[in-house]
């Protein structure tokens, strides 16, 4: 390979990968200063220099200027003194150094035959450097990728510069996957490791409901409503609590939108898993009786608020739809809301000796 070869290959690199010309040239350098020390035995101080506009590269030795003391002497490999170094640099100072040029005839193939490795290495660093950076910015974010391939334990996500995993304990539930498709995906992790970057995805997280929402919610998107908090355990239901500073807003019906339109497209985009959208109250009580829905007649007891524990009591005829199957109901809305909530009806509680008046 020529000089002019060598540039338009760093050019080349630097368009399609993205990366800062001067880390491909620090790259060289130094592993072109490596390749030197090895294959011709040189302790010497050296560096080596590439020319950005000819591609030249050049070994160059160098002893750096000292103050001679008679006491210590000086190492004639390593150093020069100020005196001796002013006969042909009468304007040097101490610190300074003077170069030789030192390229040997075969230079060029030996470099490139050992430089390779470490240059690739820099230039994966530096590619993961960048994609990292991007991706940091976009940790708990949805992006939209395709599905690539799969394993037992992965689905692999084309992201663009990269690739992400989405295992397939993240996907929601009873959801097909198929190859080739467009997916989208919750960002919960990025990292940087030896293997390269790790971007872990999700389809079950509650942040991708959240992110669905302001996808799918105009006023959502614009802080005209406000998602308080959500609870979810993906495949079956999530709870998602909203709010609006504005009274002219009604925050249920934005996200529900006229017949179900807007709700309808998360609804397909989380395989049919069930959406309770909850009005959010500053009122404790009120709180957690909305986080109940679909149950009615609650009753809410607020018994250490510091502790944040309630007491729930329910005629017998809605028990079953507080507690939800399997207590999943009560459970979504004690995360919704941040409070332990004990349900029962008004015998179990008179039973245990709780005599509360309703007020």
């Amino acid at each position: 390979m020529n000089n002019k070869e060598f540039l338009n290959a760093v050019k080349l690199v630097v368009k399609e990968k993205g990366i800062n010309e001067d880390v491909i040239y620090e790259a060289m350098e130094l592993a072109l200063k490596s390749a030197y020390k090895r294959n011709f035995n040189s302790l010497e101080n050296v560096e080596v220099k590439i020319d950005r506009l000819t591609g030249e590269i050049k070994v160059l030795s160098y002893l750096e200027v000292v103050e001679f003391d008679e006491e210590e002497g000086l190492d004639p490999e390593l150093e020069i003194s100020l005196e001796e170094a002013r006969e042909t640099h009468p304007e040097i100072q101490v610190g300074e150094k003077i170069y030789t040029e030192i390229t040997p005839d075969d230079f060029g193939r030996v470099a490139a035959a050992t430089a390779k490795q470490v240059v690739v290495q820099k230039i994966r660093e530096a590619e993961r450097n960048v994609i990292i950076d991007e991706y940091n910015d976009k940790q708990d974010e949805m992006v939209t990728g395709s599905v690539e391939m799969e394993d037992v334990r992965n689905y692999y996500i084309n992201l663009g510069k990269t690739q992400g995993i989405l295992p397939k304990t993240e996907i929601i539930p009873g959801e097909t996957i198929k190859m080739g498709s467009s997916i989208k995906v919750y960002i919960t992790k990025v990292d940087n490791n030896s293997k390269g970057p790790l971007i872990l995805l999700s389809r079950s997280h509650y942040g991708f409901v959240k992110r669905l929402f302001e996808l799918e919610i105009p006023e959502i998107n614009e802080g005209l409503v406000l998602v308080q908090s959500v609870a979810r355990e993906a495949g079956n239901r999530t709870k998602i609590s909203v709010s609006s500073e504005d009274e002219n807003i009604d925050a249920v019906g934005s996200c529900i939108g006229e017949k179900g339109s807007r709700i309808a497209n998360i609804l397909n985009e989380l395989a049919g898993e069930k959406i309770d959208i909850i009005p959010f109250d500053k009122e404790p009580k009120k709180y957690i009786e909305n986080a109940l829905s679909p149950a009615k007649n609650v009753n809410v007891f607020i018994t250490d608020e510091k502790a944040k524990e309630a007491l729930v009591i329910v005629d017998q005829e809605n028990l079953s739809l507080a507690i939800g199957k399997k207590g999943l109901n009560v459970k979504l809305a004690s995360r919704l809301t941040k409070y332990k909530i004990d349900v029962k009806t008004e015998a179990q509680a008179k039973e245990l000796g709780i005599n509360l008046v309703v007020e």
